[in-house]
């Protein structure tokens, strides 16, 4: 079954009309998703490639009746955009963007935080944030939302996979996938310091997911989002969990790769994270293709 996206989401696209856009709009409908227009304001009316153009995402929404907005803005405008399909009613939102303003991040992820509620509230979906900086989603056989490459998404599988890391998302896929494994929800959370939706955030769709026997989370150094999870995994989790962290060797107050993956004193330290996941009974790999033992391990327990 998998989480978030499916068949049946339908996926605008604002920034369709620049490179990045297009590009990334023809992969996900070669995949099979449904992507049904594309938001570039003042190209309101355009066709392209097939796709209409509008100037919002309200309009957007309203014609097609999409449930699903993926971001591909410049860094600047990447927190309205996220803003402006939040207060249009699009449910779920992911933000390709990397380099956004931490501030503007900081701002967009409260009022998404409280539009959610206020929906909630009335009786309405909610309103989520995957991202920024993040590769996206992909249900296998379903549909994808993001970046990731159509060709290691080929085995639809039962694994859940969460990360921060868009390079380890793929090759953790992929790894998955040739092992006649693959997966049922692959979610790419965002390497940055502030994002929408965390480990702790999706690990109870998993959980609750009838498609999802085990689950992968692959961390890194940085940020307490790990320990955070491993403590929701420790008093909540029934189905297996494996984890991988990377950046292990890195000293500490550098940061490494990501704006999020720098340890600032005792926070963050991959010593923090092994030892959380150690008193959650998570195996963590010592490296990518060990994932792939502790999976089966797991799953025969």
């Amino acid at each position: 079954m998998g989480i978030l996206v499916d068949k049946n989401s339908k996926v605008i696209v604002q920034g369709m009309t620049g490179s990045e856009g297009a590009k990334h709009s023809r992969a996900m409908k070669e995949f099979g998703t449904q992507v049904v227009a594309g938001v570039t304001p003042g190209k309101g009316g355009q066709d392209f490639e097939g796709w209409p153009i509008y100037n919002s995402v309200a309009e957007a929404k309203e014609k097609h009746g999409a449930n699903v907005s993926i971001i591909f803005v410049p860094p600047a405008g990447a927190a309205d955009a996220v803003l402006e399909a939040a207060h249009a009613g699009i449910p779920l939102i992911v933000l390709i963007t990397e380099g956004v303003p931490t501030v503007d991040m900081m701002r967009a992820v409260q009022e998404v935080k409280e539009l959610d509620a206020h929906s909630k509230a009335n009786g309405g979906q909610g309103v989520r944030l995957i991202g920024g900086n993040c590769p996206g989603l992909v249900t296998n056989g379903e549909a994808k939302v993001g970046i990731m490459p159509n060709r290691i998404y080929t085995n639809p599988g039962r694994i859940g996979l969460i990360s921060r890391s868009g390079t380890l998302t793929y090759e953790a896929a992929k790894l998955l996938n040739d092992a006649g494994m693959g997966t049922s929800t692959t979610v790419g959370i965002g390497g940055d310091p502030v994002i929408g939706t965390t480990f702790a955030d999706v690990l109870p769709m998993f959980e609750a997911d009838e498609g999802t026997d085990a689950v992968v989370v692959i961390g890194e150094i940085g940020g307490a989002d790990e320990e955070a999870a491993a403590e929701y995994i420790k008093n909540n989790m029934k189905k297996p969990v494996v984890a991988f962290i990377s950046g292990r060797s890195a000293p500490a107050g550098k940061r490494m790769g990501h704006a999020g993956a720098i340890i600032m004193g005792d926070v963050g330290t991959p010593e923090s994270k092994l030892a959380a996941f150690k008193a959650a009974n998570v195996p963590v790999a010592d490296t990518m293709p060990e994932i792939i033992d502790l999976v089966k391990q797991a799953l025969n327990k």
